[in-house]
Order: structure tokens, then sequence, then C-alpha cells
């Protein structure tokens, strides 16, 4: 893929099956979460799933979703250990490290944004040791709402500087494309290679790559 990269200035990258294989994400919420659920209310784990799964369906789009402390309450588990037990899985995708350094070594703002809660960045951001590479970070907690809501991009704006038009956005969510679109990003980039157990769909709607190497010249 050609990117002409003397028209964009800010690099915007979602976290969690953008940067990171959200292998780690998917196996926590939807096995490991469950079977702990599960052994401590003597519930057998597809029950568990049945429930569990449809209590984290009510809460998508929304912060409560990303938000540890909420689900700690809701479930009565302490969530930021149980990542702990499962962090071996936490990993970077190939060609991230290779398009941090790209930026930087061009000039290009970048800035990690992402749903993600602080105590998830926290922990992989020590796992990863990534955080160095952006000028900054940004939660949506910070900002009050998720980048699902098109207001999210306007209080981001309010936050850091850039002009949409010179922005690229890399995300794995087709939805958080669509906000940041309608807010007049210019550059959406689709990464359909979010997990590593997964195989890639490509978007119908968006430019799609597998790795962020392919958006580097030739």
């Amino acid at each position: 893929m050609i990117i002409d990269w003397t028209t964009i200035d800010t690099v915007l990258l979602d976290m969690d099956g953008t940067l990171l294989d959200r292998h780690f994400d998917d196996h926590f919420w939807m096995e490991h979460v469950p079977k702990t659920w599960g052994m401590k209310h003597r519930v057998p784990v597809d029950e568990a799933k049945e429930y569990l799964y449809s209590l984290f369906r009510s809460q998508e789009q929304t912060l409560n979703w990303t938000d540890l402390d909420y689900w700690s309450d809701r479930l009565g588990l302490d969530i930021p250990l149980l990542k702990l037990e499962v962090e071996h899985l936490i990993a970077v995708h190939p060609g991230v490290t290779e398009f941090l350094a790209f930026l930087r070594l061009h000039g290009k703002k970048s800035w990690l944004v992402t749903n993600a809660h602080g105590k998830t960045l926290n922990l992989k951001m020590k796992k990863t040791r990534l955080g160095p590479s952006f000028d900054g970070i940004i939660s949506a907690h910070d900002l009050g709402l998720p980048k699902e809501d098109l207001r999210f991009w306007g209080r981001l704006h309010e936050k850091i500087p850039f002009d949409p038009a010179r922005t690229l956005l890399g995300e794995d969510s087709e939805t958080n494309l669509g906000t940041a679109a309608a807010y007049g990003i210019r550059h959406l980039i689709y990464v359909s290679r979010f997990s590593s157990v997964i195989p890639p769909t490509p978007s119908e709607r968006y430019r799609s790559i597998h790795y962020f190497t392919e958006l580097l010249p030739a």
C-alpha cells in the first residue's frame, strides 16, 4: 500500500488488536474470567460463559466495557490481579516497533489513543515497553467518552493538537473508524489481523492491512 507521508503530520493508534495481539483480551474475558467466576460460584463453565457474555454485551460501546474497577465490583473478582495470571499472552504485533521507529525518524506526531482503562494501560506498557515511542497516551476514560461516540474526537482535539485532514488513524474497529471519519479524520486504516488466532477479514469500507510495515515506503 502506498501512503503519501508528506500529507500526514499526526498518527493516532489504537492499542488492543491494533498494536497488540487481541488474543490476550479475548482469552482473558472469554475464557479466564468465566472459568474463575464459575469456580467461585460453583457454576459450570458453560453456564458461567452464557451469563457473563450477556453482561459483557450489555456494556458494549460504553466506558464500562473497559473499566476494570467496574467489572471487579460487578463480578466480585480482582480483575487486575487476574490479568497478571495470563500476562504472558500480551504480545506486540509484528512490524509495530519498526512502524513506530519510522514515525519518530520522520518527525510524525504519534499518539496512543485507546478505550483501555488506566490499569490495563499500565500493565501493557510495562510489559511491552512501547510507551516511550509515543508523544503521548490518551485513554477514553480521561475524556469521559468511548471512541464509539462521535463526541470523543472533539474532546480529543481539545486535548491534543492535530489537523483531521492531515491525520492517520489505525484501528481494528470499523465502528471507531466510522466515528473518526464523521469527525473528519482523513486517513483511515483498518487492521484486519487483530488476533494471532483468528483469520483476518479485510474491511469492505476501509483500507485494510495485516501489519503496519505495509504502510512504510518501499
